[in-house]
């Protein structure tokens, strides 16, 4: 069986993480290396590897990952953000526990994408 990921023991509460939000069925932490003032990342709580890994009994599980995206934008008062999934090492995934990036309050350019290192 293969180790637990960061993610997995953050949300076991083994490793300290700054949380900005948590319910049954994820968590959102603030990103340990930003890449823009406010970068989130949004956890399923259910060990997915990818999106690539998710079942036809996920959908609402992703949905939900979406909307707190939206409820946490509009709880911080942001007027715009991004939400990047890496899915897969060649994608730039490193930490292989699906997760959403929302990053916010810096202009994105097509770039930033590239620039990226994953996570």
């Amino acid at each position: 069986m293969s180790e637990p990921s960061v993610f997995s023991r953050i949300i076991a509460g083994e490793i300290p993480a700054e949380r900005v939000y948590e319910d049954d069925q994820c968590i959102v932490i603030r990103d340990r290396a930003p890449k823009a003032p406010t970068h989130l990342l949004i956890i399923p709580r259910k060990p997915l590897v990818s999106v690539l890994d998710a079942e036809e009994g996920d959908r609402p599980l992703l949905g939900h990952l979406v909307w707190v995206a939206g409820e946490l934008g509009r709880r911080l008062g942001l007027d715009g953000f991004r939400l990047v999934v890496n899915n897969g090492r060649s994608a730039g995934q490193t930490v292989f526990h699906l997760h959403i990036h929302l990053l916010a309050e810096r202009e994105m350019r097509e770039q930033d994408l590239a620039d990226h290192p994953g996570n």
